[in-house]
């Protein structure tokens, strides 16, 4: 292979360079990138790069130096917008045509809009500029609605509290974190933030936004009850940035569709937040929207790109930090999962087990990430004994 274009120029974008590198690849690489940054960390966009200010320098994946050792030729800013398999060409927006003799999409998500009109004031949370429009805008909105009760709208939550600000979260779900975990870690999850004095809406659905000229000033639930807010941040959810691939050919549905070894097409790989593939551990297909996969992902696609055939058969691993709270699990918690802790749950350390089929697959670490590393050999034995009930499974 003489040219390696990489579409994506976050994380797993820049691990897939170096993994070629590291592979021992000395041909040309390519990374086209929409965002005009170096390669940043996303998870502290919603906690300390608000909340203390954190200059870019702190966010970002490796020195300039570091990044020239690595001779990729950066595209940024540059948009893909179009796939040719049969002729392996990739068009930009600006109508630049790159040909390619092997392919890493590694293009991330974007975040749900809210269905219908929204006034200045209303924001989503997926990028710097998005984090740093944020910052600015925290400083003249004393009172805050978030509207989603996943990782990242409890995150921020979070952040805005630690910075004296009123919060109101809201959302469709019993609990926070519904998606990911079980009632029983949602509802004490649910009781912190209340201690940290962060207003719970739950079970409540959002109609849409009240406006003073022409900028929010509340939040209208179903019931017909106005929550005031000079900010809200959207964070319902995420979508996979596929949307330049329809006519492609690749495979596509919540992501792109790939195999246990990454592979959407001969030599088209996908990694990270956009990759939807078959887990060969799990006997399932899985996206993961977390940051160590992003990394670990793109290692394995760009091992097989090179003539690897390694499956890609990660323990699922995410971490969450909410007030005095540092969540980490790894594994998964089917529907119907049963339970046990180990520790005292009143002490504010703990480790969760959950059971399926038998076999403890996925634990969850309350302040306890000593503890919760103990329980990953247990995991990794339990995958080769279980299938997961659904076909899909999103981790975000």
């Amino acid at each position: 292979m003489r040219t390696v274009i990489v579409v994506g120029g976050s994380a797993a974008g820049l691990a897939a360079v170096q993994s070629l590198r590291r592979e021992g690849y000395g041909e040309r690489i390519l990374v086209v990138g929409a965002e005009p940054h170096p390669p940043y960390d996303r998870p502290p966009l919603s906690k300390g790069f608000i909340a203390n200010n954190l200059p870019f320098e702190h966010i970002r994946l490796g020195e300039q130096a570091l990044l020239d050792e690595l001779g990729a030729e950066w595209l940024v800013p540059a948009r893909a917008c179009e796939l040719d398999l049969d002729r392996r060409m990739l068009r930009l927006e600006a109508d630049d045509r790159l040909r390619f003799d092997g392919l890493v999409v590694a293009t991330g998500v974007s975040p749900l809009a809210f269905p219908g009109p929204s006034p200045n004031g209303v924001h989503t949370l997926r990028g710097l500029d998005d984090a740093a429009a944020l910052r600015t805008a925290l400083g003249s909105a004393p009172r805050v609605a978030v509207i989603g009760t996943g990782v990242l709208g409890m995150e921020f939550a979070a952040t805005a509290r630690k910075i004296g600000l009123d919060v109101t979260v809201i959302g469709n779900a019993p609990h926070p974190l519904a998606r990911q975990f079980p009632a029983a870690i949602g509802e004490l999850l649910a009781a912190r933030h209340r201690e940290a004095g962060v207003i719970l809406r739950l079970n409540a659905p959002v109609a849409g936004f009240e406006e003073t000229s022409g900028h929010v000033s509340g939040v209208r639930l179903a019931d017909g009850e106005v929550i005031p807010a000079e900010l809200a941040l959207v964070a319902i959810g995420s979508q996979p940035n596929v949307d330049w691939l329809r006519t492609s050919g690749l495979p596509i549905g919540d992501g792109i569709l790939c195999d246990a070894r990454c592979r959407a097409a001969p030599g088209v790989y996908a990694a990270g937040d956009v990759a939807s593939w078959w887990h060969s551990g799990y006997g399932a297909r899985l996206r993961i929207e977390h940051r160590m996969n992003a990394t670990e992902q793109a290692g394995t696609a760009v091992k097989n790109l090179l003539g690897a055939a390694e499956d890609f058969r990660p323990i699922p691993f995410m971490w969450s930090d909410q007030h005095d709270v540092k969540l980490q699990s790894y594994g998964v918690f089917p529907a119907g999962g049963e339970m046990e802790i180990e520790g005292d749950m009143a002490s504010g350390r703990f480790v969760a087990l959950c059971h399926h089929q038998g076999r403890v697959v996925g634990a969850l670490g309350w302040n306890a990430a000593k503890t919760l590393r103990q329980s990953r050999m247990r995991l990794a034995e339990a995958m080769e004994d279980i299938r997961l009930d659904e076909p899909t499974l999103t981790f975000a």
